[in-house]
């Protein structure tokens, strides 16, 4: 059913552009005085007991002034909207009690963290209302911008879309010492950018009329604030960007200035890049480096973004252009360096190489489906074998957007049609925008943990697309192992594909390649590292 809606979506837009019916943009972003300071998600406290560091989230409805005076319903952990900064260094062992104070059952997956999967918190580690959820794991990858969000099986869009959202921050050596900003929240500022359409009562509006890719909002929010401006006091400024929007991607710079990108997705580049513009898919993360000079104002902007060969962009949100944030710098500036760093002591250990590759695969991304085939939560679709680096290919054939996460790893993009990535694609990843008709290879390696019962995720980010079945499931096993039963699910959600799993091919997993695998529901597993 989700797969004719998109295809009638794409036939219509493809009359329309037959027609020569193309205005600037149909999504337009409203334009907002920037009068309001920027929020800060505070940090999260936490404990240390018995050496684990330990944190408490819970999910919970509250109301959100976005705009004045109206009083908005909004989600949101440990408050009304958006949730605490989580912060925790390489090394260090970390928990996380995660309460349901929601009426239905929701999840928090930590995207982009590599951990054991039933610590995931995906659509297989629902929390139902009332209950508390505790995952554990050790931090073993550099330091990085990752963040948490829910994942609940067929309505992740709709409790990220309503405020679940926060930031969780990795550490390391390389980035203690590394020559950047380093204060929270004044000097290195975190930066959730997301869109909402509001009704004439100032309630939140999650379009459900079949629009590709999704809900694009008409405000922007950073942080949660509308038309928001931070006060800079040093001369160089880090942006920690995320795009926790459900569907619009940016095309961030400044109009007067370049940046030093610094980090991607998963942690710190090679060195500094000097760019213009970053794009942002849902999901996707940039550091980058400002440079002010005293008194002057600049803001921070979203250019027509670059879509690739999609039908018709200025319906998708490509012609759309508009500011996020406001940076106001002070009379007088705290000197700052340029941004520099070493490499981390755990460099070698951390470092892909396509030489040690063992396995190729091959993924097809074609309306709401991956390999022609929609999500089953009782269907294992690839088996890992840990400590194998693999490649995966990865192609969208549909001239839509669509972006794509891979669960526990971080990966490197080799080649984007045969061609080395550009600078800003070149750094770790776990998620990356898909251009149509071009093939991404994204060399990753499984380390650490194994279960055969229970699985990791890779799916669009575009939520839309994820709830309506573009999303399918890994299991790392051990060397010679099979992939074993998946755990029966009793969520909330629906699985994308209209049906109960039933009758679909009973084909083992291929050792290498791609290929769906059904088992039926069975007890819980825990993974072990």
């Amino acid at each position: 059913m989700a797969g004719s809606v998109a295809a009638g979506t794409v036939a219509l837009l493809l009359a329309l552009a037959g027609c020569a019916l193309v205005p600037g943009s149909v999504t337009p972003v409203d334009e907002v005085e920037f009068t309001n300071e920027l929020a800060i998600p505070p940090l999260a406290p936490s404990r240390v007991v018995d050496g684990t560091r330990v944190f408490s989230l819970t999910a919970q409805e509250g109301t959100t002034e976005l705009l004045p005076g109206i009083e908005t319903r909004t989600w949101g952990f440990d408050g009304s909207y958006l949730g605490p900064t989580l912060r925790a260094e390489r090394g260090e062992r970390v928990a996380v009690d995660v309460t349901n104070d929601l009426a239905e059952p929701t999840s928090v997956h930590w995207h982009g963290m590599h951990l054991p999967a039933a610590m995931d918190g995906g659509p297989h580690q629902e929390v139902e209302p009332g209950a508390t959820w505790r995952p554990t794991w050790r931090i073993d990858q550099p330091a990085a911008t990752l963040w948490y969000h829910p994942h609940p099986h067929g309505a992740t869009e709709k409790h990220v879309y309503r405020g679940l959202a926060g930031l969780f921050l990795l550490d390391d050596d390389a980035s203690r010492r590394a020559d950047l900003p380093q204060e929270y929240g004044i000097d290195d500022v975190p930066v959730i950018v997301q869109d909402k359409i509001l009704d004439d009562d100032g309630q939140l509006e999650l379009e459900d009329n079949g629009s590709e890719p999704g809900t694009l909002g008409k405000i922007v929010l950073a942080n949660g604030t509308v038309g928001a401006y931070h006060e800079v006091t040093t001369e160089r400024v880090r942006l920690r960007l995320l795009n926790g929007s459900t569907a619009r991607t940016y095309q961030l710079g400044f109009p007067d200035r370049e940046m030093d990108l610094v980090a991607t997705d998963g942690g710190l580049l090679d060195a500094p890049v000097r760019l213009k513009q970053v794009r942002l898919a849902p999901g996707e993360r940039a550091e980058v480096v400002v440079r002010m000079a005293p008194g002057e104002t600049t803001r921070l902007h979203s250019f027509e973004a670059d879509l690739g060969g999609v039908v018709v962009p200025f319906a998708m949100g490509g012609n759309d252009a508009f500011d996020v944030l406001e940076l106001r710098a002070a009379d007088r500036l705290a000197p700052s360096p340029e941004p520099a760093w070493t490499p981390s002591v755990h460099a070698g250990e951390d470092a892909l190489r396509e030489s040690d590759a063992a396995v190729t695969r091959e993924f097809e991304l074609d309306d709401r489906h991956i390999n022609g085939r929609t999500m089953d939560m009782a269907r294992i679709d690839e088996a890992a074998t840990v400590g194998d680096t693999e490649v995966w290919q990865v192609r969208s054939i549909v001239p839509m957007p669509h972006s794509f996460h891979v669960h526990d790893v971080q990966f490197r993009i080799l080649t984007v049609d045969g061609d080395p990535p550009p600078p800003e694609l070149a750094g770790p990843k776990d998620t990356v925008y898909l251009e149509p008709q071009r093939t991404y290879r994204l060399l990753m390696r499984f380390d650490d943990y194994t279960d055969p019962d229970v699985p990791y995720m890779f799916h669009c980010h575009m939520l839309l697309h994820e709830d309506e079945g573009m999303m399918g499931q890994f299991v790392v096993v051990e060397p010679g192992q099979e992939p074993g039963t998946v755990p029966e699910h009793h969520g909330s959600g629906h699985d994308g594909s209209g049906h109960d799993g039933a009758g679909l091919d009973a084909a083992a997993v291929p050792a290498s390649g791609t290929g769906p695998r059904y088992v039926p529901g069975a007890d819980a597993h825990q993974g072990h590292h």
